[in-house]
Protein backbone atom coordinates (compact mmCIF):
# COMPACT_ATOMS: atom_id res chain seq x y z
CA UNK A 1 0.00 0.00 0.00
CA UNK A 2 1.35 3.42 -0.99
CA UNK A 3 1.76 6.35 1.36
CA UNK A 4 -1.05 8.28 -0.39
CA UNK A 5 -3.60 5.46 -0.51
CA UNK A 6 -7.14 6.87 -0.44
CA UNK A 7 -6.13 10.49 -1.02
CA UNK A 8 -7.47 12.71 -3.78
CA UNK A 9 -5.12 15.28 -5.29
CA UNK A 10 -5.64 18.25 -7.60
CA UNK A 11 -2.48 19.20 -9.52
CA UNK A 12 -2.45 22.44 -11.51
CA UNK A 13 -0.15 22.62 -14.50
CA UNK A 14 -0.25 18.86 -14.51
CA UNK A 15 0.38 18.50 -18.22
CA UNK A 16 4.14 18.40 -18.29
CA UNK A 17 7.44 18.56 -16.47
CA UNK A 18 7.06 18.67 -12.71
CA UNK A 19 3.27 18.33 -12.91
CA UNK A 20 3.45 15.16 -14.97
CA UNK A 21 6.16 13.62 -12.81
CA UNK A 22 4.16 14.43 -9.68
CA UNK A 23 1.00 12.92 -11.12
CA UNK A 24 2.84 9.71 -11.90
CA UNK A 25 4.37 9.54 -8.43
CA UNK A 26 1.08 10.30 -6.70
CA UNK A 27 -0.78 7.52 -8.50
CA UNK A 28 2.09 5.12 -7.78
CA UNK A 29 1.53 5.88 -4.10
CA UNK A 30 -2.20 5.17 -4.36
CA UNK A 31 -3.69 8.65 -4.85
CA UNK A 32 -6.43 9.52 -7.30
CA UNK A 33 -5.45 12.61 -9.28
CA UNK A 34 -7.17 15.41 -11.13
CA UNK A 35 -4.75 16.70 -13.76
CA UNK A 36 -5.78 20.35 -13.95
CA UNK A 37 -4.27 21.83 -17.10
CA UNK A 38 -5.05 24.61 -19.56
CA UNK A 39 -3.61 22.60 -22.47
CA UNK A 40 -5.94 19.67 -23.11
CA UNK A 41 -3.44 17.72 -25.19
CA UNK A 42 -0.76 17.83 -22.51
CA UNK A 43 -3.28 17.05 -19.81
CA UNK A 44 -4.55 13.96 -21.59
CA UNK A 45 -0.97 12.78 -22.19
CA UNK A 46 -0.31 12.95 -18.46
CA UNK A 47 -3.49 11.01 -17.72
CA UNK A 48 -2.49 8.34 -20.23
CA UNK A 49 0.95 8.07 -18.61
CA UNK A 50 -0.61 7.75 -15.16
CA UNK A 51 -3.04 5.08 -16.31
CA UNK A 52 -0.23 3.10 -17.92
CA UNK A 53 1.18 2.82 -14.42
CA UNK A 54 -2.15 1.48 -13.18
CA UNK A 55 -3.20 4.77 -11.61
CA UNK A 56 -6.55 6.54 -11.40
CA UNK A 57 -6.34 10.01 -12.96
CA UNK A 58 -8.45 12.22 -15.17
CA UNK A 59 -7.97 15.47 -17.08
CA UNK A 60 -9.90 18.58 -16.16
CA UNK A 61 -9.50 21.86 -18.01
CA UNK A 62 -8.37 24.66 -15.70
CA UNK A 63 -7.14 28.21 -16.11
CA UNK A 64 -5.75 29.02 -12.67
CA UNK A 65 -6.22 32.76 -13.24
CA UNK A 66 -9.97 32.45 -13.88
CA UNK A 67 -12.29 31.94 -10.92
CA UNK A 68 -15.09 30.24 -12.86
CA UNK A 69 -12.64 27.82 -14.48
CA UNK A 70 -11.09 26.85 -11.14
CA UNK A 71 -14.52 26.43 -9.52
CA UNK A 72 -15.67 24.13 -12.32
CA UNK A 73 -12.49 22.06 -12.19
CA UNK A 74 -12.70 21.58 -8.44
CA UNK A 75 -16.40 20.74 -8.64
CA UNK A 76 -15.69 18.08 -11.30
CA UNK A 77 -12.97 16.61 -9.13
CA UNK A 78 -15.16 16.36 -6.03
CA UNK A 79 -18.07 15.01 -8.09
CA UNK A 80 -15.82 12.28 -9.50
CA UNK A 81 -13.86 11.32 -6.40
CA UNK A 82 -16.07 12.50 -3.55
CA UNK A 83 -13.54 14.73 -1.76
CA UNK A 84 -10.27 16.65 -1.99
CA UNK A 85 -7.25 16.06 0.24
CA UNK A 86 -4.30 17.58 -1.59
CA UNK A 87 -3.84 20.72 -3.67
CA UNK A 88 -0.57 21.09 -5.58
CA UNK A 89 -0.30 24.64 -6.93
CA UNK A 90 2.19 23.77 -9.64
CA UNK A 91 1.10 25.97 -12.57
CA UNK A 92 3.47 28.82 -13.34
CA UNK A 93 6.89 29.60 -14.71
CA UNK A 94 9.35 32.20 -15.93
CA UNK A 95 9.91 33.45 -19.49
CA UNK A 96 12.90 34.95 -21.34
CA UNK A 97 11.12 38.34 -21.19
CA UNK A 98 12.12 38.74 -17.53
CA UNK A 99 14.94 41.02 -16.48
CA UNK A 100 16.09 43.71 -14.01
CA UNK A 101 13.46 46.09 -12.62
CA UNK A 102 14.68 48.91 -14.85
CA UNK A 103 14.47 46.80 -18.01
CA UNK A 104 11.77 44.17 -17.58
CA UNK A 105 8.50 44.94 -19.38
CA UNK A 106 5.65 45.81 -17.04
CA UNK A 107 3.53 43.27 -18.92
CA UNK A 108 5.94 40.54 -17.86
CA UNK A 109 5.69 41.60 -14.23
CA UNK A 110 1.90 41.35 -14.27
CA UNK A 111 2.03 38.05 -16.20
CA UNK A 112 4.23 36.52 -13.51
CA UNK A 113 2.15 37.94 -10.67
CA UNK A 114 -1.13 36.81 -12.23
CA UNK A 115 -0.04 33.26 -13.06
CA UNK A 116 2.32 32.36 -10.22
CA UNK A 117 1.01 34.38 -7.28
CA UNK A 118 -2.65 35.09 -8.05
CA UNK A 119 -3.09 31.58 -9.47
CA UNK A 120 -1.79 30.10 -6.21
CA UNK A 121 -4.01 32.44 -4.19
CA UNK A 122 -7.15 31.72 -6.24
CA UNK A 123 -6.78 27.93 -6.33
CA UNK A 124 -6.10 27.87 -2.58
CA UNK A 125 -9.07 30.14 -1.87
CA UNK A 126 -11.45 27.85 -3.74
CA UNK A 127 -9.92 24.49 -2.77
CA UNK A 128 -9.59 25.06 0.98
CA UNK A 129 -13.32 24.67 1.74
CA UNK A 130 -13.25 21.26 0.02
CA UNK A 131 -10.15 20.20 1.97
CA UNK A 132 -11.77 21.32 5.23
CA UNK A 133 -14.80 19.14 4.41
CA UNK A 134 -12.44 16.20 3.93
CA UNK A 135 -11.12 16.71 7.47
CA UNK A 136 -7.90 18.46 6.49
CA UNK A 137 -5.04 17.77 4.16
CA UNK A 138 -2.09 19.35 2.40
CA UNK A 139 -1.43 22.30 0.13
CA UNK A 140 1.85 22.30 -1.76
CA UNK A 141 2.90 25.56 -3.40
CA UNK A 142 5.74 26.11 -5.84
CA UNK A 143 8.24 28.76 -4.87
CA UNK A 144 11.79 28.97 -6.26
CA UNK A 145 15.36 29.50 -5.18
CA UNK A 146 15.04 33.03 -6.60
CA UNK A 147 12.82 33.78 -3.58
CA UNK A 148 15.55 32.59 -1.21
CA UNK A 149 18.66 34.26 -2.63
CA UNK A 150 19.63 37.28 -4.66
CA UNK A 151 19.65 36.44 -8.35
CA UNK A 152 19.97 39.13 -11.02
CA UNK A 153 17.91 39.35 -14.17
CA UNK A 154 14.77 37.63 -12.84
CA UNK A 155 12.97 40.42 -10.96
CA UNK A 156 9.43 39.67 -12.20
CA UNK A 157 9.67 35.98 -11.36
CA UNK A 158 11.44 36.76 -8.07
CA UNK A 159 8.59 39.04 -7.01
CA UNK A 160 5.94 36.44 -7.78
CA UNK A 161 7.75 33.55 -6.09
CA UNK A 162 8.64 35.69 -3.07
CA UNK A 163 4.93 36.35 -2.71
CA UNK A 164 4.21 32.62 -2.91
CA UNK A 165 6.68 31.94 -0.09
CA UNK A 166 5.12 34.60 2.13
CA UNK A 167 1.60 33.39 1.33
CA UNK A 168 2.63 29.83 2.20
CA UNK A 169 3.67 30.85 5.72
CA UNK A 170 0.57 32.93 6.43
CA UNK A 171 -1.78 30.23 5.12
CA UNK A 172 -0.03 27.64 7.27
CA UNK A 173 -0.84 29.64 10.40
CA UNK A 174 -4.35 30.53 9.26
CA UNK A 175 -5.51 27.01 8.41
CA UNK A 176 -3.67 24.88 10.95
CA UNK A 177 -6.82 24.73 13.14
CA UNK A 178 -8.55 23.08 10.15
CA UNK A 179 -5.74 20.50 9.97
CA UNK A 180 -4.45 21.83 6.67
CA UNK A 181 -0.69 21.82 6.22
CA UNK A 182 0.75 24.38 3.78
CA UNK A 183 4.31 24.09 2.49
CA UNK A 184 6.25 25.13 -0.59
CA UNK A 185 8.97 23.59 -2.72
CA UNK A 186 11.73 25.88 -4.02
CA UNK A 187 13.47 24.24 -6.98
CA UNK A 188 16.51 25.52 -8.80
CA UNK A 189 16.86 24.86 -12.52
CA UNK A 190 14.86 21.72 -13.26
CA UNK A 191 15.33 20.05 -16.63
CA UNK A 192 11.72 19.85 -17.75
CA UNK A 193 10.92 19.97 -21.46
CA UNK A 194 10.03 23.68 -21.10
CA UNK A 195 13.39 24.52 -19.53
CA UNK A 196 15.25 22.48 -22.15
CA UNK A 197 13.54 24.57 -24.85
CA UNK A 198 14.56 27.77 -23.05
CA UNK A 199 18.16 26.53 -23.04
CA UNK A 200 17.66 25.88 -26.76
CA UNK A 201 19.81 22.78 -26.78
CA UNK A 202 22.90 24.71 -25.72
CA UNK A 203 25.29 22.24 -24.11
CA UNK A 204 27.49 25.15 -23.00
CA UNK A 205 24.64 26.85 -21.14
CA UNK A 206 23.65 23.55 -19.54
CA UNK A 207 27.24 22.90 -18.45
CA UNK A 208 27.55 26.39 -16.96
CA UNK A 209 24.34 25.93 -15.00
CA UNK A 210 25.38 22.48 -13.82
CA UNK A 211 28.67 23.87 -12.51
CA UNK A 212 26.79 25.95 -9.93
CA UNK A 213 24.82 22.92 -8.70
CA UNK A 214 26.68 20.67 -6.28
CA UNK A 215 24.94 17.47 -7.41
CA UNK A 216 24.11 18.43 -10.98
CA UNK A 217 20.89 19.81 -12.42
CA UNK A 218 17.62 18.54 -11.06
CA UNK A 219 14.94 16.57 -12.87
CA UNK A 220 11.15 16.75 -12.46
CA UNK A 221 11.18 13.47 -10.52
CA UNK A 222 13.30 15.07 -7.79
CA UNK A 223 10.61 17.68 -7.18
CA UNK A 224 7.87 15.06 -7.43
CA UNK A 225 9.46 12.98 -4.70
CA UNK A 226 9.41 15.97 -2.33
CA UNK A 227 5.77 16.58 -3.26
CA UNK A 228 4.93 12.99 -2.27
CA UNK A 229 6.43 13.58 1.17
CA UNK A 230 4.52 16.83 1.66
CA UNK A 231 1.23 15.39 0.38
CA UNK A 232 1.37 12.25 2.51
CA UNK A 233 0.96 11.71 6.22
CA UNK A 234 4.73 11.28 6.44
CA UNK A 235 4.83 15.07 6.87
CA UNK A 236 2.02 15.12 9.43
CA UNK A 237 3.45 17.98 11.54
CA UNK A 238 5.37 19.79 8.80
CA UNK A 239 3.83 23.13 7.84
CA UNK A 240 4.82 26.65 6.87
CA UNK A 241 8.14 25.53 5.41
CA UNK A 242 9.89 26.39 2.15
CA UNK A 243 11.92 23.37 1.00
CA UNK A 244 14.80 24.04 -1.41
CA UNK A 245 15.27 21.15 -3.82
CA UNK A 246 18.17 22.82 -5.52
CA UNK A 247 21.30 20.67 -5.66
CA UNK A 248 22.88 22.91 -3.06
CA UNK A 249 22.62 26.21 -4.95
CA UNK A 250 21.36 28.15 -1.92
CA UNK A 251 24.28 27.11 0.30
CA UNK A 252 27.05 28.24 -2.04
Amino acid sequence: MGCMEGKVAFITGGGGGIGRATTERFVQEGARVAVAEINAGLGEETVAAAREKGGDAFFVHCDVTDRASVERALAETVARYGKLDVLHNNAGGATPNDGPVTEAPEEEFWRAIKLDLFGTFLCSKLAIPHIIKAGGGSIINMSSVVALMGMPGRDCYTASKGGVSALTRSMAVEYAPARIRVNAIAPSVTLSDRVKKMLDGSSKATEELAASHLLGLGLPIHIANMAVYLASDQSAITTGQIFPVDSGVTIR
